[in-house]
């Protein structure tokens, strides 16, 4: 009887038992799943509070070439915005206008704000930026740059979907789009006009895709002062925007190329067309009558990684000698003329030359470029006459002067030229100033009736080009200098303007295949005499303006090119050309009221103006006053330029106030054909500002880069800046992630916070539970125990 009452009273206590199993094993299951999916809820708000801007994935999971940064999650990575771009090319006659039409992408789950560094052509007259918001078009308006700048500040600050397109070289340009939604596309579009390029009979126009990394030279300290009281002197940046030019660059060794631009020219010669080609890109060519072409890349698109360019020349024998043309806006008449003066007969014989070569052999230059370096000027040294000079100068970020001055050009000296140049590999920086000093400063004096010619052999990779400017200016004497562009995408304005402050001229080599024939067009250049002299009036009726004003020296096969302003809308009389072919006169008459209607030339003439008054930046010395002539120029013609931007604003606000906004920079593909090793170093993660290009160690990011290198809305280290600027290959990836591993919560308590501090608290209850029920357990064996031996008995 006693046992049945001892069984009975253990049965009444393993129920009890179960049910205090039950109810703990119900509070600890719901405490992990507390714990599990609030700690996602704590990281999702977490995320939110501090700014993170994207949905978190792996670099396994990007299919193609992207920007990741990193995030708190170790080994999950944000997506930066992507961009895709369409141009349309209208020509008409000499005449281009172009629409450039940048679709960005926002992949994440935040609100982004993208910045984008492109380059334009040097001569583009940008004029019209839209901006797409659903279904409308704003148009943007042109502003002073710091009121622009204000502007879109404040509408990014207010959450208004806002652009703004400033001119940081006139070949760089920068497009910033702020307040783009999750999952979102926003679409920018760009208006420029151009004019098409002539030489030797051949037309040609260029569209430049990438922006190839800049060398910026470190700030030096130039001058002394003491009159600040503090005794110390500051240093002056040779590169004040240098963050500016930069973003981070992909490598193209472990990253699918990124930026794809579908691009199409309508071409409309004006005359019969004989040979139409790309130069660097295979397209589709679809014949539309005898002067008129429809030109498509195969494929639809290709990556920005080089320059697009297209020629085209005249069926023969209808090449046109002179074009004129005119368009009536505000009263006013704006004339585009071009003149090709005939080679002169029996010109004399070319003057003995003194030639001095420099070349750039720096990390920029490997690759396919400097293969079309040494061949260009191992041609060139060839081409030498017994009686002339000449020289070689090499520079990265050393320099070395080959025959210390200019020796004569027998064979022996022109072989060891050659083989030196075909020695030379490309590392090291851009150190380009001091070679250039040496080739203009330390060749010693011109000898009599010599003509005393500089060729500069680069990609002109650099960001310092006003100093370089003032050299030429300054010290060039009566040399003429001659640049000639090496590679996918030079600096084409550092180029055009190295050569017109020179008094020489610009030659561009993208491929290998292109030395023979563009050399051979230089050294007609170089061998024979220049016209000079130019000068333009107009006969019968007065001209406020004509540009380029000075009109620059021409050689073999260079057309006169030239606009003018003229006070009224039905001018008449006549345009006057003269100039001298060595010691021949040249002389030409247009009459004016059989000039052709043409759209977009006074935007031209605007842009050439401002570029006038560039030009004598160097001679005037109140910058205030050149900023305020640029200033009003540019905004009469509604044009970008270094003192006035584009900005459109949506006038009603998309982003709520409670969304955090985050910045990145885009990414740009390395230009086709440079190595990634050379330009940043074989060990290094490329930087997106503040780096030397071409050198082997990186060095400290720019201060901007920083600002927009942040880790989840806070900003990053410096080292950490620097390394969420590269490009991120997973190795990358890894390195970052392992030095941002930490989630820092917010400091005061969120409502994750508190849930998780309450599913704490619930876990603590569920292991006392099970430390009761294990001391069930054990009484529970002590009764059967005694009931056994009971049983025993």
């Amino acid at each position: 009887m006693f046992l049945e009452d001892e069984l009975a009273i253990g049965r009444i206590r393993m129920r009890r038992i179960s049910i205090s199993f039950l109810v703990a094993a119900t509070a600890f299951v719901a405490c992990l799943a507390a714990i599990l999916g609030l700690a996602s809820a704590a990281r999702a708000e977490a995320q939110q509070t501090s700014g993170q801007l994207a949905a978190l994935v792996r670099p396994n999971d990007v299919n193609s070439g992207s920007l990741l940064f990193p995030s708190k999650e170790p080994g999950f990575y944000v997506e930066a915005p992507r961009l895709k771009t369409d141009v349309a090319i209208d020509v008409s006659g000499p005449l281009a206008r172009v629409k450039v039409t940048q679709r960005f992408q926002n992949p994440s789950q935040g609100w982004v704000e993208g910045t984008y560094v492109f380059p334009l052509p040097e001569n583009s007259a940008v004029d019209a930026l839209k901006m797409q918001v659903g279904e409308r078009f704003i148009e943007g308006q042109i502003k002073p740059r710091q009121e622009a700048r204000e502007i879109y500040e404040q509408a990014k600050a207010e959450g208004k979907k806002t652009a703004l397109l400033e001119q940081q070289r006139p070949n760089i340009f920068t497009n910033q789009v702020a307040n783009i939604g999750p999952g979102e596309e926003i679409v920018v579009q760009i208006e420029y006009q151009q004019s098409v390029q002539q030489s030797g009979g051949e037309f040609s126009l260029r569209f430049p895709m990438v922006v190839a990394p800049r060398y910026n030279p470190a700030p030096i300290v130039q001058t002394v002062e003491f009159n600040n009281g503090a005794g110390f002197a500051t240093p002056r940046d040779r590169v004040e925007d240098r963050e500016k030019i930069e973003s981070p660059v992909l490598d193209p060794r472990e990253n699918a190329k990124i930026n794809p631009v579908s691009l199409t020219v309508d071409l409309k010669a004006g005359f019969p067309l004989g040979d139409v080609q790309s130069s660097f890109h295979a397209v589709d060519i679809r014949r539309d009558g005898d002067e008129a072409r429809t030109i498509g890349l195969k494929g639809d698109s290709v990556p920005a990684d080089k320059d697009f360019e297209l020629t085209w020349k005249a069926a023969p024998g209808k090449t046109p000698s002179a074009g004129l043309f005119r368009e009536v806006k505000d009263g006013k008449t704006y004339l585009l003329a071009f003149v090709t003066p005939p080679t002169a007969p029996d010109a004399a014989a070319p003057a003995k030359r003194e030639v001095v070569f420099v070349i750039d052999n720096s990390g920029s230059m490997s690759g396919q470029s400097i293969e079309q370096a040494r061949q260009s000027l191992a041609l060139a040294i060839s081409r030498l006459n017994p009686d002339d000079r000449f020289n070689v100068i090499r520079f990265d970020d050393t320099m070395t002067d080959y025959f210390n001055g200019l020796v004569a050009a027998t064979p022996d000296n022109r072989e060891k030229a050659i083989a030196y140049v075909r020695g030379l590999t490309a590392d090291g920086g851009t150190e380009m100033l001091p070679a250039l000093e040496d080739a203009l400063r330390n060749q010693g004096p011109v000898a009599g009736g010599a003509l005393r010619q500089v060729v500069f052999l680069t990609d002109g990779a650099i960001g310092n080009e006003q100093q370089l400017f003032q050299e030429i200016s300054a010290n060039r004497g009566d040399a003429r200098v001659f640049t000639v562009g090496i590679g996918s995408a030079p600096n084409t304005y550092f180029m055009t303007k190295a050569a017109e402050i020179g008094r020489g001229t610009f030659t561009a080599i993208g491929s290998t295949d292109q030395v023979a024939s563009c050399m051979g067009e230089l050294f007609a250049k170089l061998q024979n005499p220049a016209m000079t002299d130019i000068a333009a009036t107009f006969e019968g009726t007065q001209a406020e303006d004509i540009t380029p004003d000075p009109m620059p020296d021409l050689y073999s096969g260079e057309p006169v090119v030239l606009t003018a302003e003229l006070p009224r809308d039905k001018p008449a009389g006549k345009l006057q050309i003269v100039g001298n072919t060595g010691n021949q006169p040249w002389r030409i008459e247009i009459d004016i009221a059989h000039a052709a209607d043409g759209n977009g030339i006074s935007k031209l003439w605007a842009r050439r103006k401002i570029d006038d008054f560039e030009a004598r930046a160097y001679q005037r010395q109140d910058p205030a006053a050149l900023d305020k002539d640029i200033e009003t120029v540019a905004l009469a013609h509604h044009l970008v330029s270094r003192v006035t931007s584009l900005v459109a604003v949506d006038v009603t606000p998309s982003r709520p106030a409670n969304e955090p906004l985050g910045a990145a920079k885009l990414p740009l593909n390395l230009p086709d054909g440079w190595d990634f090793g050379k330009v940043f170093g074989e060990n290094a993660a490329p930087l997106g500002g503040g780096q030397d290009h071409g050198s082997t160690t990186p060095t400290e990011a720019s201060g901007s880069q920083q600002a927009t290198a942040v880790i989840q809305g806070r900003r990053a280290t410096p080292e950490i800046a620097n390394l969420m600027a590269a490009a991120p290959t997973a190795k990358a990836a890894t390195m970052i992630a392992q030095k941002t591993s930490t989630v820092n919560l917010p400091q005061t308590a969120t409502r994750a916070d508190k849930q998780i501090i309450r599913g704490l608290t619930m876990l603590i209850l569920a292991l006392t539970a099970a430390s009761g029920l294990a001391v069930w357990r054990r009484r529970l064996k002590g009764v059967f125990t005694v009931g056994g031996r009971r049983n025993g008995r």
